[in-house]
């Protein structure tokens, strides 16, 4: 089981984003993770997630997304949290606009790592008290430590 605190950090979760599109979302996930991980270029994990966003949305529904990729010179997983203080469009499964983004990296080579960890993410965000709990925080430090709070789940 690999915690949550195990691909998050308090510099990489952000609290009521205001004014974000989807490509501006893109933006700011490359610019908080590549600010926060000096070995990954902004370029590059924008370029990444957006590729992967092209061959479908990475909305779950219910005002879900969690955008993905996998990169090199990625280490280990990487986990970015937001909140948007506005839903924004996601072209997700139910048509429901998106405001709980965590974004997740992972080294080029972790092919299952990645779907097992995706698919641990998306059990833990389908947690509506979980979600509510988030979306209810109003600063990063009361986000992030419901989020490492959070059960862990399987790496």
């Amino acid at each position: 089981m690999q915690p949550l605190a195990q691909l998050l950090t308090p510099e990489r979760t952000a609290c009521q984003v205001p004014g974000l599109s989807k490509k501006r979302l893109f933006e700011t996930l490359a610019r908080i993770i590549s600010d926060d991980q000096l070995s990954l270029s902004y370029d590059e994990v924008f370029s990444q997630l957006i590729g992967r966003e092209r061959l479908g949305s990475t909305g779950l529904g219910e005002g879900i997304a969690i955008p993905h990729c996998r990169i090199g010179n990625c280490s280990q997983p990487v986990g970015t949290l937001i909140t948007l203080s506005e839903p924004i469009e996601f072209d997700a499964p139910d048509n429901q606009p998106v405001d709980l983004v965590f974004a997740l990296l992972v080294p080029e080579e972790a092919n299952q790592q990645h779907l097992d960890t995706l698919a641990s993410l998306a059990r833990l965000f389908s947690q509506k008290d979980f979600c509510d709990q988030l979306r209810g925080a109003t600063d990063v430090a009361t986000m992030y430590e419901l989020a490492v709070s959070a059960r862990a789940i399987a790496s």
